[in-house]
Protein backbone atom coordinates (compact mmCIF):
# COMPACT_ATOMS: atom_id res chain seq x y z
CA UNK A 1 0.00 0.00 0.00
CA UNK A 2 1.32 3.65 -1.09
CA UNK A 3 2.08 5.63 1.94
CA UNK A 4 -0.25 8.61 2.67
CA UNK A 5 0.53 11.76 2.45
CA UNK A 6 0.19 11.74 6.53
CA UNK A 7 2.27 8.78 6.60
CA UNK A 8 5.09 10.63 4.83
CA UNK A 9 4.70 13.56 7.33
CA UNK A 10 5.10 11.70 10.29
CA UNK A 11 8.03 9.60 8.93
CA UNK A 12 9.49 12.74 8.35
CA UNK A 13 8.74 14.86 11.64
CA UNK A 14 9.63 11.38 13.92
CA UNK A 15 12.89 10.88 11.86
CA UNK A 16 14.03 14.48 12.36
CA UNK A 17 13.07 14.34 15.92
CA UNK A 18 15.36 11.30 16.24
CA UNK A 19 18.25 13.29 15.44
CA UNK A 20 17.29 17.01 17.00
CA UNK A 21 16.86 15.07 20.09
CA UNK A 22 20.45 13.43 20.07
CA UNK A 23 22.22 15.93 17.97
CA UNK A 24 25.17 15.98 20.04
CA UNK A 25 25.96 12.60 20.67
CA UNK A 26 25.39 11.75 17.02
CA UNK A 27 28.21 14.99 16.15
CA UNK A 28 30.66 13.14 18.43
CA UNK A 29 29.96 9.58 17.53
CA UNK A 30 30.80 10.47 13.91
CA UNK A 31 33.43 13.29 14.14
CA UNK A 32 35.68 10.98 13.47
CA UNK A 33 34.43 8.85 10.56
CA UNK A 34 37.03 8.51 7.64
CA UNK A 35 34.78 9.31 4.39
CA UNK A 36 37.99 10.72 2.38
CA UNK A 37 36.91 7.75 0.67
CA UNK A 38 33.45 8.98 -0.16
CA UNK A 39 34.84 12.04 -0.81
CA UNK A 40 37.95 11.47 -3.56
CA UNK A 41 34.93 9.25 -5.24
CA UNK A 42 33.12 12.19 -5.85
CA UNK A 43 35.52 14.83 -6.50
CA UNK A 44 37.70 12.80 -9.24
CA UNK A 45 34.79 12.50 -11.52
CA UNK A 46 33.66 16.14 -11.46
CA UNK A 47 34.63 17.93 -14.51
CA UNK A 48 34.96 21.96 -15.43
CA UNK A 49 36.77 24.69 -13.44
CA UNK A 50 38.08 24.71 -10.16
CA UNK A 51 36.68 25.51 -7.62
CA UNK A 52 33.42 23.59 -7.97
CA UNK A 53 29.99 24.34 -6.26
CA UNK A 54 29.41 21.02 -4.07
CA UNK A 55 25.57 20.44 -2.14
CA UNK A 56 26.32 18.29 1.15
CA UNK A 57 23.05 16.67 1.13
CA UNK A 58 22.35 15.67 4.47
CA UNK A 59 25.39 17.78 5.88
CA UNK A 60 24.64 16.90 9.54
CA UNK A 61 26.82 18.55 11.60
CA UNK A 62 28.78 19.76 9.21
CA UNK A 63 32.11 17.44 9.11
CA UNK A 64 32.50 17.17 5.55
CA UNK A 65 31.38 20.78 4.50
CA UNK A 66 34.52 21.72 6.30
CA UNK A 67 36.57 19.13 4.25
CA UNK A 68 35.32 20.50 0.88
CA UNK A 69 35.44 24.23 1.98
CA UNK A 70 38.95 23.27 3.16
CA UNK A 71 39.97 22.10 -0.53
CA UNK A 72 38.73 25.52 -1.67
CA UNK A 73 35.18 24.36 -2.63
CA UNK A 74 32.14 26.52 -2.56
CA UNK A 75 30.27 24.20 0.06
CA UNK A 76 26.97 24.32 0.50
CA UNK A 77 24.89 22.28 2.89
CA UNK A 78 21.30 21.14 3.44
CA UNK A 79 19.61 19.01 6.50
CA UNK A 80 16.18 19.34 7.84
CA UNK A 81 17.44 18.73 11.26
CA UNK A 82 17.60 22.06 13.03
CA UNK A 83 20.05 21.40 15.18
CA UNK A 84 22.78 20.03 12.84
CA UNK A 85 22.29 23.30 10.53
CA UNK A 86 22.75 25.22 13.46
CA UNK A 87 26.04 23.26 14.10
CA UNK A 88 26.72 23.22 10.24
CA UNK A 89 27.14 26.68 9.97
CA UNK A 90 29.33 27.10 13.27
CA UNK A 91 31.28 24.43 12.37
CA UNK A 92 31.88 25.07 8.94
CA UNK A 93 31.28 29.05 8.49
CA UNK A 94 29.39 27.51 5.20
CA UNK A 95 25.88 28.35 4.14
CA UNK A 96 23.27 26.05 5.45
CA UNK A 97 19.89 25.44 4.57
CA UNK A 98 17.09 23.37 6.27
CA UNK A 99 14.90 21.70 4.41
CA UNK A 100 13.66 18.07 4.91
CA UNK A 101 14.47 15.58 1.94
CA UNK A 102 10.74 15.41 0.58
CA UNK A 103 9.85 18.99 0.46
CA UNK A 104 13.10 20.22 -1.22
CA UNK A 105 13.68 23.72 -2.74
CA UNK A 106 16.81 24.09 -4.78
CA UNK A 107 18.14 25.95 -7.87
CA UNK A 108 18.28 24.55 -10.93
CA UNK A 109 21.20 23.63 -13.05
CA UNK A 110 23.24 24.75 -9.83
CA UNK A 111 25.93 22.33 -8.54
CA UNK A 112 28.47 20.74 -9.99
CA UNK A 113 28.32 17.86 -7.79
CA UNK A 114 26.20 16.64 -5.05
CA UNK A 115 27.51 14.81 -1.67
CA UNK A 116 24.80 12.53 -0.40
CA UNK A 117 26.19 10.93 2.08
CA UNK A 118 23.99 8.11 4.75
CA UNK A 119 21.47 10.33 4.22
CA UNK A 120 19.20 8.78 0.75
CA UNK A 121 18.55 5.70 1.92
CA UNK A 122 15.76 7.72 4.80
CA UNK A 123 13.45 8.46 1.75
CA UNK A 124 10.93 5.93 1.50
CA UNK A 125 11.03 4.25 -2.04
CA UNK A 126 7.91 5.57 -3.26
CA UNK A 127 9.10 9.10 -2.92
CA UNK A 128 12.61 8.42 -4.59
CA UNK A 129 12.02 8.48 -8.17
CA UNK A 130 10.83 12.62 -7.11
CA UNK A 131 13.40 13.30 -5.03
CA UNK A 132 15.91 11.98 -7.32
CA UNK A 133 14.64 14.01 -10.61
CA UNK A 134 14.86 17.11 -8.11
CA UNK A 135 18.73 16.51 -7.31
CA UNK A 136 19.23 16.14 -11.18
CA UNK A 137 17.64 18.94 -12.04
CA UNK A 138 20.00 21.33 -9.27
CA UNK A 139 23.34 19.80 -10.69
CA UNK A 140 24.78 21.48 -13.70
CA UNK A 141 24.85 19.25 -17.26
CA UNK A 142 27.13 16.34 -16.19
CA UNK A 143 27.49 17.25 -12.84
CA UNK A 144 27.85 14.33 -10.43
CA UNK A 145 26.12 12.75 -8.03
CA UNK A 146 27.68 10.37 -4.65
CA UNK A 147 25.46 8.31 -2.86
CA UNK A 148 26.09 6.21 0.13
CA UNK A 149 23.13 4.11 1.62
CA UNK A 150 23.42 1.01 4.32
CA UNK A 151 22.29 -1.51 1.30
CA UNK A 152 19.85 -4.48 2.08
CA UNK A 153 17.21 -6.42 0.02
CA UNK A 154 14.90 -3.92 -0.79
CA UNK A 155 13.00 -3.39 2.36
CA UNK A 156 11.87 0.02 4.50
CA UNK A 157 10.37 0.39 7.52
CA UNK A 158 11.08 1.64 10.92
CA UNK A 159 14.41 0.93 12.93
CA UNK A 160 13.94 2.50 15.89
CA UNK A 161 12.90 6.17 15.95
CA UNK A 162 14.03 6.24 12.22
CA UNK A 163 12.96 5.30 9.06
CA UNK A 164 15.24 3.86 6.12
CA UNK A 165 14.57 2.38 2.73
CA UNK A 166 17.85 -0.18 2.29
CA UNK A 167 18.09 -1.07 -1.70
CA UNK A 168 20.41 -3.52 -3.23
CA UNK A 169 22.60 -2.90 -6.57
CA UNK A 170 20.27 -3.68 -8.63
CA UNK A 171 17.31 -1.58 -7.14
CA UNK A 172 19.58 1.39 -6.59
CA UNK A 173 20.55 1.25 -9.83
CA UNK A 174 17.36 1.16 -11.69
CA UNK A 175 16.10 4.27 -9.67
CA UNK A 176 18.91 6.29 -10.26
CA UNK A 177 18.97 5.17 -14.13
CA UNK A 178 15.30 5.61 -14.58
CA UNK A 179 15.95 9.64 -12.98
CA UNK A 180 18.70 10.16 -15.57
CA UNK A 181 22.02 9.38 -14.32
CA UNK A 182 24.40 7.33 -15.44
CA UNK A 183 27.00 4.95 -13.14
CA UNK A 184 29.98 5.89 -13.08
CA UNK A 185 31.18 3.82 -9.99
CA UNK A 186 30.42 1.48 -7.27
CA UNK A 187 31.82 0.18 -3.97
CA UNK A 188 30.95 -1.59 -0.63
CA UNK A 189 32.57 -0.17 2.40
CA UNK A 190 34.27 -0.29 4.91
CA UNK A 191 37.27 -0.97 2.17
CA UNK A 192 39.34 -4.56 2.44
CA UNK A 193 36.35 -6.60 4.62
CA UNK A 194 34.27 -9.29 3.33
CA UNK A 195 31.51 -8.65 1.71
CA UNK A 196 28.95 -10.07 4.41
CA UNK A 197 31.08 -7.27 6.69
CA UNK A 198 30.36 -4.18 4.24
CA UNK A 199 27.19 -2.74 5.29
CA UNK A 200 27.02 0.42 2.67
CA UNK A 201 26.92 0.68 -0.75
CA UNK A 202 28.34 3.79 -2.18
CA UNK A 203 27.94 4.81 -6.04
CA UNK A 204 28.78 7.38 -8.09
CA UNK A 205 26.32 8.81 -11.06
CA UNK A 206 26.74 11.08 -13.51
CA UNK A 207 23.74 13.82 -14.88
CA UNK A 208 22.52 12.76 -18.80
CA UNK A 209 20.49 15.56 -20.31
Amino acid sequence: MPLSPDELAQISALTLAHYQSSAEDFREGTRDHDVSQNIAALLRHIEGEKPWRILDFGCGPGRDLRTFSGLGHEAVGLDGCAEFVAMARADSGCEVWQQSFLELDLPAGHFDGIFANASLFHVPDQELPRVLGELHAALKAGGVLFSSNPRGDNQEGWSGPRYGSYHDLERWRARLTAAGFVELEHYYRPAGLPRDQQPWLASVWRRVG
